[in-house]
């Protein structure tokens, strides 16, 4: 029984350690950072690389708190170890007015502002 507990708490502690493993955005990609909100859709990332995010679909809902892992394209990975999921962005930030906007999944987004400033 002990080395069972043991064992749990291993892979509690490496979990835990994966989860602080996040890429920083890259400078090209600083756009990204913020966040985002659409019709029934949150996203957050940071520029240390957390990203949070949370989508309603009618009942149900999907919701990942995970790091970076990278990008590919305008595209972007999130997740630990083998689990893992990739954002289709078909369009990445641009500035639409006053606004930045981005499409993220088939759904636009735009950055929520910070201190009464939309952020760059």
């Amino acid at each position: 029984m002990r080395m069972r507990y043991r064992q749990v708490a291993a892979i509690a502690a490496f979990c835990t350690l994966l989860a602080g493993c996040g890429s920083p955005v890259p400078p090209e990609k600083a756009a990204y950072v913020g966040e985002w909100r659409g019709k029934s859709m949150f996203l957050a990332i940071s520029q240390d690389g957390k990203v949070s995010y949370k989508r309603q679909k009618g009942a149900a809902s999907t919701s990942i708190d995970a790091p970076l892992r990278g990008f590919d394209g305008d595209n972007f990975n999130v997740g630990i170890a083998l689990i893992s999921t990739t954002f289709v962005v078909s369009k990445p930030p641009y500035r639409e007015g006053n606004a930045w906007k981005m499409v993220v999944d088939g759904v636009e987004l735009t950055r929520a502002e910070q201190g009464g400033v939309q952020r760059i």
